[in-house]
């Protein structure tokens, strides 16, 4: 796989402090992935295809919006947030996870790479919602948990007029089928499944576009637990 070729499909050009930044980033990864679980992808083309390239996919959707505000909800060790913002320096992002570990790598990634448009702070969703309701434009998640509770975590962050986006394999459509209510209840609203392919890849991989439509209920998000015992 040829790394710019791919994201030039997606209208992207690196220059060559970005890709540095992205090597830097590899490198970082594999260094702290030694004494942390990170990820279980540590070859390298497999991390650019289905870390970097596949987080930046969100380049599908967010390729008009310049300027907004992004919070990426259970971010692990930076994706898709830190990809998109390495190539899109205007957004906002605000990363929010609730191990404090990762927290501790993604800061001292954001300060090696001094990528200023980043935050990441260790808070869970349910609590963080309390601070900052219905305050971002787009809220992102990927493979966090299934959507009828990943919903209830990410839709009371998203202002009214954003995007809730959550990134699935191959289950996107089968778990939309068993969140419907769910979103409809939160305020949101599907409003369209972006497949893909990742090169060299035979697995289809979807992007659920959720636009928030109305304000969420005040009663959500309600405590973890119950989320997960009693999803909507």
């Amino acid at each position: 796989m040829n790394f710019h070729n791919e994201l030039e499909k997606l209208g992207i050009v690196l220059d060559e402090r970005k890709t540095n930044l992205f090597e830097v980033y590899y490198n970082k990864l594999i260094e702290v992935n030694q004494v942390m679980n990170l990820t279980a992808i540590t070859e390298k083309e497999e991390v650019y295809r289905k870390h970097f390239l596949d987080s930046l996919e969100m380049l599908r959707v967010l390729k008009e919006r310049e300027e907004y505000t992004l919070c990426d909800v259970g971010s692990g060790a930076g994706f898709p947030s830190i990809p998109l913002a390495i190539v899109s320096e205007k957004i906002d992002v605000t990363i929010i996870d609730a191990l404090n570990k990762r927290i501790n790598f993604l800061n001292e990634l954001i300060q090696t790479l001094d990528l200023s448009n980043v935050t990441a702070l260790h808070r869970r969703a349910e609590d963080f919602a309390k601070e900052k309701r219905e305050y971002f434009d787009v809220v992102t998640a990927r493979a966090v948990a299934k959507l009828n509770i990943l919903a209830e975590l990410c839709l009371p962050l998203t202002k009214v007029g954003g995007l809730f986006l959550a990134m699935k394999g191959a289950s996107g459509k089968e778990e939309m089928m068993e969140a419907e209510k769910a979103i409809g209840l939160l305020g949101g609203k599907l409003v369209d499944i972006l497949e893909f392919v990742l090169p060299d890849e035979e697995d289809k991989r979807q992007i659920l576009v959720i636009q928030k439509i109305k304000s969420t209920p005040s009663k959500y998000p309600r405590n973890f637990n119950k989320i997960k015992e009693r999803p909507l």
